[in-house]
């Protein structure tokens, strides 16, 4: 986890203007979704840097209050940094589980999620699929992919690789949507199968595009 400052010298944060409370914004650590707000004095923050997992104050009980101590559904911090005027609180972290008790993403709604973080919704997905990886390939279709091997899983991509080419030329909108996130998700799969990221991916992306912009100036 990081911190900005020594998370052992809280001195440069103004906790006067809230009353002892400083305003924390949980944000996902990888799609960049705003999962809640909520309160930290400085034992919460203490907590939080000591547990690695988020802490509240809770101005209604009192008292510190863990995310997801009774749900489960923890928030484990990445990285915590502070504004400008040092009075309010980032937090980004990764969410097992819903964030809100409703049992959407987001206290806000998932419907407030924007297109970015939608899309960062495949980062999510892959730490799903590496999930599975450890369970009964009795019990789910992706571990018994991962099980067979990369051999099996390449060829589930290609048959799906070629349902999205027909669906393309003689199917509707919904259908080559769905066959395309057949594909996306079996190259997600194979790709862990080969102890690859996601992000080698783009990162490839990345530097194919800079290279045509060079070579374009």
């Amino acid at each position: 986890m990081a911190v900005t400052s020594d998370p052992t010298d809280l001195s440069r944060l103004d906790f006067s203007k809230g009353e002892g409370l400083l305003p924390a914004v949980i944000q996902d650590a990888d799609t960049g979704a705003v999962l809640m707000l909520g309160y930290m004095n400085a034992a919460a923050l203490a907590a939080t840097q000591a547990r690695g997992r988020v802490v509240f104050f809770s101005r209604s009980r009192q008292r510190l209050w863990e995310k997801g101590e009774t749900s489960g559904h923890t928030l484990h911090v990445e990285a915590i940094r502070t504004d400008c005027d040092a009075d309010t609180l980032l937090v980004t972290a990764r969410a097992l589980g819903p964030t809100c008790h409703e049992g959407t993403t987001t206290c806000f709604g998932d419907a407030a999620l924007t297109g970015a973080s939608r899309l960062g919704f495949l980062a999510q997905l892959v730490r799903i699929i590496e999930q599975r990886r450890s369970e009964s390939p009795d019990r789910s279709y992706t571990a018994r992919l991962l099980a067979a091997g990369p051999k099996r899983v390449a060829q589930k991509v290609g048959e799906e690789g070629v349902e999205v080419a027909l669906a393309a030329v003689a199917e509707g909108d919904d259908k080559l949507i769905g066959e395309s996130a057949d594909l996306l998700f079996h190259l997600l799969v194979l790709l862990r199968s080969r102890n690859l990221e996601l992000e080698d991916v783009v990162r490839e992306l990345a530097a194919r595009h800079a290279t045509q912009v060079a070579r374009r100036s």
